[in-house]
This record gives structure tokens, C-alpha cells and sequence, in this order.
């Protein structure tokens, strides 16, 4: 049995957390002592979290406030292994180890399109954690553990990371027996007595997910019964109603927030549509296809071309292109909806936890791991 530690700032609702969460829980399940530490602490995926998965808050103000505690529970505490997730907290946890003695045992991860994702958060504190990690991912003695090809590409095309300071593990997204699970019952009205087709979206309200961009496709749908309903939160919720308003579709659009259990709504849709305009390896799109739901995305950097096969999996349009992106929409509305149901479901089964795990057992122990 290893002793292995997760290091993130906190358990709020992102797909790093969600993800980190799912990790832990399949880390124990193939044997591990699992201990997961947030910098801060809390956040709704504290729900997702396996009880036999340890649990520590440094409850720091703020995560590069977090560098001298951790160093000291790092010193206090022998792991085999100590993974941490997001480029801010990469830094924290470099400096800690550097500190404690560990860095030899420590990999970092990066689970977005960097040279994007740079520019999402105006804080100083958070930009210079993105000038910071290049380097410190040259000068750490483990690679860079990537959540696709395009995240581990873009990293040494865009910065000074070389080919060898980065390596791959898919996210472990799905129970191992997702394909025996029945969906739970949809929440939403419109999904529980559906009287016209509805296409369905997972996100935060914010500028990456591209939601405008399917917002604006929905309204050119030829079919004026259908509806669209995008769960998630964000500060871009105000902006898309207007949008939609605006378009005259505000009374078949709806902005229910999140959902307790995403995969629900999802199963009971007509459509699932990824609008992203970059991601890392995006989960949203792994758990739609896992139910069998007809799925379009767009080909954005990096992860959905991976997902679907270069397209053969369900259509990839470009981004930011709403004509493209509603003549697929009505496309696979038109479709009987389970002509390739199996196709879907055997696509996402890359990503079931068991899989996953091992992944990142080599990343992390290497032959320690067998």
C-alpha cells in the first residue's frame, strides 16, 4: 500500500475538483492510503469524496499564503507520492517541496489549454504563477502530468517545457461500471414531460464555455418548438439572457443553475452541445456521450477531437461558428436519436476510473506502482 497525497486550493465546483475527487476514491480503490489537502478549503465536491479518502484544510487565506504550512505538514508526514492540480497551486506545492525536502516525490498537473487559460484570472497573483510555472516545470525532476495530447502539445509549443517535462493520463471521469447504471430521473420540467426536442449544455457562465456562440445557433434552429437548457453558474448568467431575449428565444431558454446530478438531465435529452471555446480534456463531454445521448461539440483546443475520434465518435464544428454549429444541432435532431447510441457509450469508456488510475499510478510511482 502507498501513501499518496492530492494537493488542491479547495473542492469548489470545477472540473479540476470534481476530477481530483473521483481520483482520490479510485486511488483507494486499487489499494492506496489516499490523503487529498486543500490550501483553503471546502467547496460543494466535498460530496463527491470517498470517506476512506483522508482529508485535510490548511484553511490559508490564500493559496500562496499556503507555502510555509504546507511545508511543514509535508515535513511531518512521509508520502510515497504528492500529486498537485492547477498552475497556481503547482507553484505553492513546488515551493513547499522545495522547502520540506520532497520535491523528488511531488508531480504537478496542468488540466487546461495553457497558453489559453493564462489569461482567464486578472489577478497578479495568478499571473504570476503562469510566468512562474514554465520555468519550475523545467527544473522539477517528474514530468508534468497532461490531461490530453493537446494539453501536454500546447505546453511545449507555447512555453519553455520540452517534450520530456511532460507525460499523459486520462481523467478518470466514469464508474467502472457506468454501461450496467440506470440514469437517475431529470429534474428539469421540460425533461421530465417533454413536449419538444431540448438540447441540454453543462458549464460555468463564462466566456470559455462559448455558450453565446451556442445561444446564437439555437435561435437559427428551424424547428421553433425546441428548447435549450444550459445548467451551470457564472458571471455571464445576466449577459445570456439578455442575449437571448434579444434573439427572441428567452421563452424557450432556461438557466436553471447546477444540477445535482448533471447525467440525469443529460440522459433525458434530445442533444448534448459542447460549445467550448478551449478546453483541457473536457468531462462534460466524456459523461454525455456515457449515456448514449446524441452529442456535437466544437473542435476546439484541446480535448473533443481526442474524445470523438477526429469526428468519427459525433460531429466537431469549428468554434465560434453558430451557422455551423445549428445546422449539426438540427442534423442530429433529425437523426433517430439511438442510431449510434453504442458507438457513444464505447467512446467514453476510455475514461472509466479503473483505467484511469493506472495511468496515473505509472505517472506517479512508475514501477513502484506494479
Amino acid at each position: 500500500m502507498k501513501r499518496l497525497l492530492i494537493i488542491l486550493h479547495d473542492l469548489n465546483a470545477g472540473g479540476a475538483e470534481k476530477m481530483m475527487a473521483r481520483l482520490a476514491g479510485a486511488l483507494v480503490d486499487a489499494g492506496n492510503d489516499v490523503t487529498l489537502l486543500m490550501l483553503t478549503g471546502g467547496g460543494v465536491n466535498i460530496a463527491l469524496l470517498d470517506p476512506r479518502v483522508k482529508q485535510v484544510e490548511l484553511n490559508s487565506s490564500r493559496s500562496a499564503n499556503a507555502v510555509p504550512a504546507l511545508a511543514q505538514y509535508l515535513r511531518q508526514n512521509r508520502f510515497d507520492a504528492l500529486l498537485a492540480a492547477l498552475t497556481h497551486v503547482n507553484v505553492v506545492a513546488i515551493a513547499a517541496a522545495v522547502l520540506s525536502g520532497t520535491l523528488a516525490r511531488l508531480h504537478v498537473s496542468e488540466r487546461n489549454a495553457f497558453s489559453r487559460d493564462k489569461h482567464v484570472n486578472p489577478s497578479l497573483r495568478v499571473r504570476l504563477a503562469y510566468l512562474l510555472a514554465p520555468l519550475l516545470y523545467r527544473l522539477i525532476p517528474n514530468p508534468v502530468i497532461c490531461v490530453s495530447q493537446g494539453v501536454a502539445q500546447d505546453l511545449v509549443e507555447t512555453t519553455i517545457a520540452r517534450r520530456q517535462d511532460v507525460t499523459i493520463a486520462d481523467n478518470p471521469v466514469l464508474d467502472n461500471d457506468f454501461r450496467e447504471k440506470t440514469p437517475g430521473c431529470p429534474t428539469h420540467p421540460w425533461l421530465l414531460e417533454k413536449t419538444a426536442p431540448v438540447i441540454v449544455a453543462l458549464g460555468r457562465l463564462a466566456d470559455q464555455k462559448g455558450f453565446d456562440t451556442l445561444i446564437d445557433a439555437f435561435a437559427r434552429l428551424p424547428d421553433r418548438s425546441t428548447r435549450l437548457i444550459i445548467f451551470g453558474e457564472g458571471s455571464l448568467r445576466s449577459a445570456l439572457l439578455e442575449q437571448a431575449a434579444r434573439l427572441g428565444v428567452a421563452e424557450r431558454f432556461d438557466l436553471p443553475g447546477y444540477a445535482s446530478d448533471p447525467l440525469a438531465q443529460v440522459a433525458a435529452a434530445d442533444c448534448f452541445v459542447l460549445s467550448s471555446r478551449f478546453e483541457g480534456s473536457p468531462n462534460a463531454l466524456v459523461e454525455a456521450l456515457s449515456t448514449g445521448t446524441p452529442v456535437v461539440a466544437t473542435d476546439c483546443p484541446y480535448g473533443p477531437q481526442e474524445i470523438l475520434g477526429d469526428g468519427a465518435v459525433a460531429p466537431l464544428v469549428d468554434v465560434d461558428d453558430p451557422e455551423a454549429l445549428a445546422l449539426v444541432i438540427t442534423a442530429e435532431l433529425t437523426l433517430p436519436r439511438d442510431r449510434y447510441r453504442q458507438i457513444r457509450i464505447d467512446a467514453a469508456a476510455r475514461y472509466m476510473s479503473g483505467r484511469a488510475v493506472q495511468t496515473y499510478l505509472a505517472a506517479l510511482l512508475g514501477s513502484q506502482s506494479s
